[in-house]
């Protein structure tokens, strides 16, 4: 006799709310006595235990550089091999070599832009948004200064932070020849359609590059089924050690001439890893790519991409609990949440959320519940467009809270109690504006 729906949603629900609990066990910071609360999770999350473990394992007993004709080379190899696949599993690619690591998603963007620009000429066209992160921002910017190119931009709407889909499609034209764009704000959590967006700048001809670092964690990624040229993203985002790696579609990356040293493959991936990677990031990259196929793993799994598409619909259904949780607090407080609040809506925001209050600066706020156990970033985490769009750029920014499947309702809980106290106890904040020192000081790299 099949569950009332009434009973097997009860039963969904609380399957995601041990989640949470489950996930906790395996992170020794969260374990600590003395552990802070991590709000602070869009500048990087924690690491589950078998990450560390994969990276000292490496680092004590096979530590080497790669291709050589002795065992810790063939095994550093081997390491490297393994990273490509699962990170390959991860994102949905269709082969290891589409993915090339980095250290980070922003040096990777700057190598592959410039790689781009050999095959742009002056004239042509870059299509950007004001809610990326300035990591796919600048490199563009820079690239069009070098090249003649002409920038457009694509606006958002102010009252809910959402990219303006008209506006990116009057921004493409017969010379676009790339669209960047983020596929969700690292700052107000506004996740893109990025489907229907690559399918308009393929219309035109445009290449698409994707900045997935803030979706990383928190839902399935599939590039194939997106259709995206390029996409990339941070593995210390999705529990893992520091490091970026990109997709880029195989014959894309076989056709583009990157910038590297002379005896260096012309292969893709080695093309884009020039000099010698953090292979100790590679072994923990695999590691936390394993935990994440872990955490709700299929009767009959077919394939670690299929546990990992698991695990990450578990984390968006518990994830969703979190946002409706913390929308409704917010809404008691004397604060400002900018991007969708929608309860209808939240399917298209992640739990990464910016809010400010006449009552304190961001600043004053993140050090106040900071002193409370709270890590919180404050500033425009280098989301300078849309903090400059929403004009909180020269009065600090905004506080971000942003949660990931390890966090609690217990925490939001808290948070909530502890913020209000914190308001209610406050001053009218200063009615001036912030000098450009000051601004520098406020911003937090997210």
């Amino acid at each position: 006799m099949a569950a009332h729906p009434a009973a097997q949603e009860a039963l969904q629900l609380t399957a995601t709310l041990s989640l949470a609990e489950t996930a906790r066990r395996q992170f020794p910071s969260l374990t600590r006595p003395s552990s802070p609360i991590y709000f602070d999770n869009p500048g990087g999350t924690q690491v589950p235990q078998q990450v560390p473990d994969a990276m000292m394992a490496y680092l004590l007993h096979d530590n080497a550089n790669v291709h050589g004709a002795f065992p810790s080379s063939a095994q550093t190899d081997n390491v490297v091999h393994k990273a490509h696949a699962a990170v390959a599993d991860f994102l949905g690619a269709a082969h290891a070599e589409e993915i090339a690591f980095g250290p980070n998603m922003t040096t990777l963007t700057f190598a592959l832009s410039r790689a781009l620009g050999r095959e742009l000429r002056e004239g042509d066209e870059i299509l950007l948004t004001q809610l990326d992160h300035d990591a796919n921002i600048a490199p563009w910017l820079l690239l069009a200064e070098d090249r003649g190119l002409t920038v457009r931009w694509a606006e958002i709407d102010p009252t809910d932070c959402t990219l303006d889909v008209e506006s990116f499609r009057a921004g493409l034209n017969e010379r676009t020849r790339v669209a960047a764009f983020a596929y969700a704000s690292n700052a107000v959590g506004t996740v893109n359609d990025v489907g229907l967006l690559t399918r308009l700048a393929h219309k035109v001809g445009a290449l698409v590059f994707i900045d997935a670092v803030q979706f990383a964690p928190h839902d399935t990624i599939d590039v194939q089924q997106i259709g995206c040229d390029f996409l990339a993203c941070s593995p210390y985002k999705y529990f893992g050690p520091h490091a970026g790696v990109l997709y880029a579609r195989l014959d894309h990356s076989e056709r583009l001439r990157s910038y590297k040293v002379r005896p260096a493959s012309d292969a893709p991936p080695y093309k884009w890893e020039t000099g010698t990677q953090s292979h100790e990031a590679m072994a923990g990259t695999t590691a936390a790519i394993e935990y994440l196929a872990s955490i709700a793993p299929t009767e009959h799994p077919q394939s670690r991409r299929a546990s990992i598409v698991s695990g990450m619909t578990a984390i968006h259904a518990y994830e969703l609990s979190l946002s409706r949780h913390l929308i409704e607090g917010l809404a008691e407080l004397p604060v400002r949440v900018y991007g969708i609040t929608d309860p209808d809506l939240l399917s298209w925001r992640l739990p990464t959320f910016a809010i400010t209050t006449e009552r304190r600066t961001p600043r004053q706020l993140a050090e106040i519940m900071g002193r409370k156990g709270y890590n919180l970033w404050d500033g425009n985490y280098y989301a300078l467009a849309l903090m400059e769009r929403l004009g909180l750029e020269g009065s600090g920014g905004a506080l971000r809270i942003g949660l990931v499947h390890y966090n609690t309702h217990r925490e939001i809980d808290g948070f909530l109690a502890d913020l209000g106290s914190a308001l209610s106890r406050g001053s009218q904040r200063p009615a001036r504006a912030i000098d450009a020192e000051e601004s520098a000081e406020y911003t937090a790299q997210g």
